[in-house]
C-alpha cells in the first residue's frame, strides 16, 4: 500500500508530505485546487514522462517520493525478474532537474522509466474516467476473464511459449533467408570449388613447376653450358681440376715444415674435393637433360591453369588459391547444416506449436468457465448501482492466430434494459454505465487480484443521489482487501471515507500554492455540507452531512 507520498516543487505545489493509511481514502477539493497534481505526481512515480513544465521553480529539481509498504504481497519474485533489491517498505523517487533530465530511483538504486512502468503496475492502480474507454478494448476485457478464472500461471506459461515459438519463427526466417541467397550462388560456388579441386594444387608446387619449365624450355643452351663448365673443371691438359691436384701435392711436400704450410695445404685439399663434387654435380646434370616436349607441355599447360585461377581469384600465389579452396568448402558444408537445421528448427516449431495449442485450449476452457461467474456478479453488483435489469454476453470465438493472451477473440455485449437486443458494449452503454460497469469490475477484480493500492478519479461522473451512496458502499467493501483511494465531488461517496483529505489553494502575493489536509470529523462536516449546498452551507446541509457520515 503506499504509505508516504512527498512532492517538492512540483506544479502549484511548493512542498507536501502525505501519510496514508489502509482501507478507504477519500480526496476532495474545488475544481483547480489541485487534485489532479496529485495524480501527476503518482503518475510519474509509476514511469511517466515529465518536463520542465513540471517544476513550480525553474531552477531547482523537482523531487517526487512514495513509500510503499509491500510485505504482504509476495513481490519478491517480481522485483527478482526486474533485477531490483526487495524491501518491505520500497521506496520510488523521482527527480526533475533544472536542466530537463529526469532520473529515477527504487530502493536508491537507478533505474530506467520501463523498470517503474513494470513495477507500477505490481503496485497501483489508477483509474481515470478515460481509463472507462478500457472497457471497449478487447485485450482488457479478457484480462478481466482471466483474473476470475485464475489463469495467471497458465497464461504466463502460454506466454513464456509464445515468446520462444515467435523467435523460433524469426530464426527460422533467417535461416530461410540465408538459404535463398545461398541457393543463388551455389552452383556458381560449386563450380569454383571443383575447378580448384581438380587443378589439385599443392603448396611451393608453382616455383618447381616454373623452374623446370625454364630449364626443359632452354634444354640445348643449357646443356652447352653445363659442357663447357665440366670441361673446364676436368680437361685432361688445362682443367681447373689438374691444376688444382698439382697445387695441392707441391704444398703437401712442405706441409711438415710449418703449421702455416698445413692450413694451406688442408684448404687446397678442401677445394679439391668441393671442386670434384661440383663437376660431378654438373656432369649428373649434364646426363638428366634430355629434350622432352611432352612433358614441356604438360609443365606448360599446368602453369598456364594456375595462372589462370590466379587471375580469377585475383591472388599471387598457389597458397592462397588453397585459402579460397577451404572457403569454398567451408561455404558448401555450412550451406549442408544449413538445410539441416532448418529442417531440425521446423520441427521444433511443430512441437512448440502443439504446446501452445494446448496452452491456449486450456485458457480457453478456463474462461469459458469463467463466463458464468463473471456474468452472475456483475449482475449483481450493477444491480445495487440502480441497473436491475443490465445484462451481459461474452462470445467466445476461436482465434486464427496466436495472439498475445491466447487464441481467443471475445466480443462483450450488453444490453441495460429488459427487452432491449444486445449490442457491442461500447456501442450500446452510456457515458453514466460505463462508469459504473467499470466500478463493478474493478470490485470484481478486486476479490482476485493481490494489487496493494487502487485509486478512483472522479468514477462517481455521471452519478448522483442512492447510486452514489451504492457506489461508496461497494469502494468501502474494496477498502477491506486493499487500499482505496477515491477522488470525488460526491458527498455520498465522500462520506464513506475512513480518512478524508482536502486539497486547497492559497495564495500570498503572487504566488499559489495547493496543499493538502487530513481534516477532522468536524471539518469533514463542513465539507461534505459544502459539497451538498455550495459555499453558503446551511443548517440543514450540516445536519445532513452528520447524517451521512453516521450511516
Amino acid at each position: 500500500m503506499l504509505s508516504v507520498l512527498s512532492i517538492k516543487n512540483f506544479a502549484l505545489i511548493e512542498r507536501l508530505e502525505i501519510s496514508f493509511s489502509n482501507h478507504f481514502t477519500i480526496i476532495t477539493g474545488e475544481t483547480g485546487a489541485g487534485k489532479s497534481i496529485l495524480l501527476g505526481a503518482l503518475g510519474l512515480i509509476l514511469g511517466k514522462r515529465a518536463d520542465l513544465t513540471s517544476l513550480k521553480v525553474k531552477d531547482e529539481k523537482c523531487v517526487i517520493e512514495a513509500h510503499f509498504q509491500i510485505a504482504n504481497y509476495q513481490l519478491h519474485a517480481f522485483f527478482e525478474r526486474l533485477d531490483l533489491d526487495y524491501e518491505e517498505t520500497t521506496i520510488i523517487r523521482r527527480e526533475i532537474l533544472p536542466s530537463g533530465k529526469s532520473r529515477a530511483f527504487v530502493n536508491d538504486s537507478p533505474v530506467n522509466l520501463s523498470v517503474l512502468n513494470d513495477l507500477g503496475v505490481a503496485l497501483i492502480d489508477i483509474h481515470s474516467q478515460h481509463q472507462t474507454q478500457e472497457l471497449s478494448d478487447e485485450t482488457y476485457q479478457i484480462q478481466i476473464l482471466d483474473a476470475v478464472a485464475q489463469n495467471t500461471v497458465v497464461l504466463s506459461q502460454y506466454q513464456l511459449a509464445l515468446t520462444a515459438f515467435k523467435k523460433g519463427q524469426s530464426q527460422l526466417k533467417s535461416l530461410q533467408t540465408q538459404q535463398a541467397e545461398w541457393i543463388k550462388e551455389r552452383d556458381y560456388h560449386t563450380f569454383l570449388s571443383e575447378e580448384l579441386h581438380q587443378a589439385q594444387l599443392k603448396s611451393g608446387e608453382q616455383e618447381t613447376l616454373e623452374s623446370d619449365y625454364e630449364k626443359l624450355n632452354n634444354v640445348e643452351f643449357v646443356k652447352e653450358a653445363l659442357s663447357k663448365s665440366w670441361s673446364l673443371l676436368t680437361e685432361e691438359q688445362i682443367g681447373i681440376n689438374n691444376t688444382v691436384k698439382e697445387v695441392r701435392n707441391s704444398l703437401h711436400r712442405i706441409a711438415n715444415f710449418s703449421k702455416e704450410f698445413l692450413e694451406l695445404y688442408e684448404r687446397v685439399h678442401s677445394v679439391e674435393i668441393e671442386l670434384q663434387d661440383i663437376a660431378n654435380e654438373i656432369e649428373s646434370q649434364t646426363e638428366g637433360l634430355i629434350h622432352n616436349p611432352e612433358q614441356l607441355r604438360l609443365i606448360d599447360e599446368k602453369l598456364q591453369l594456375i595462372y589462370a585461377l590466379q587471375k580469377k581469384h585475383q591472388v599471387q600465389t598457389i597458397e592462397e588459391l588453397l585459402v579460397i579452396e577451404n572457403e569454398l568448402n567451408q561455404k558448401l558444408y555450412i550451406a549442408s547444416d544449413l538445410d539441416l537445421k532448418i529442417d531440425q528448427l521446423i520441427i521444433e516449431l511443430r512441437q512448440r506449436e502443439g504446446e501452445l495449442i494446448d496452452l491456449a485450449s486450456q485458457l480457453t476452457v478456463m474462461r469459458k468457465s469463467a463466463v458464468p461467474v463473471l456474468q452472475q456478479k456483475l449482475v449483481d453488483l450493477l444491480s445495487l448501482l440502480g441497473m436491475p435489469n443490465a445484462a451481459f454476453q461474452f462470445v467466445i470465438n476461436p482465434s486464427k492466430t496466436f495472439l498475445n493472451n491466447g487464441m481467443d477473440d471475445l466480443e462483450l455485449l450488453f444490453s441495460a434494459n429488459k427487452g432491449i437486443d444486445f449490442g457491442l458494449l461500447k456501442k450500446v452503454a452510456s457515458g453514466g454505465e460505463l462508469s459504473r460497469i467499470m466500478l463493478a469490475i474493478k470490485a470484481i477484480l478486486a476479490e482476485y487480484s493481490n494489487l496493494p493500492t487502487i485509486i478512483f478519479d472522479e468514477i462517481d461522473t455521471g452519478v448522483s443521489g442512492e447510486i452514489a451512496d451504492k457506489m461508496g458502499v461497494i469502494m468501502k467493501n474494496m477498502s477491506q482487501n486493499m487500499q482505496v483511494l477515491s477522488i470525488t465531488h460526491l458527498p455520498q461517496i465522500a462520506a464513506k471515507g475512513d480518512h478524508h483529505y482536502k486539497v486547497f489553494k492559497t495564495t500570498m502575493g503572487d504566488t499559489t500554492t495547493s496543499q493538502l489536509r487530513l481534516l477532522t470529523r468536524e471539518e469533514r462536516i463542513v465539507e461534505i455540507a459544502q459539497m451538498l449546498s455550495g459555499k453558503d452551507i446551511s443548517e440543514s446541509a450540516l445536519i445532513h452531512a452528520e447524517e451521512l457520515l453516521n450511516k
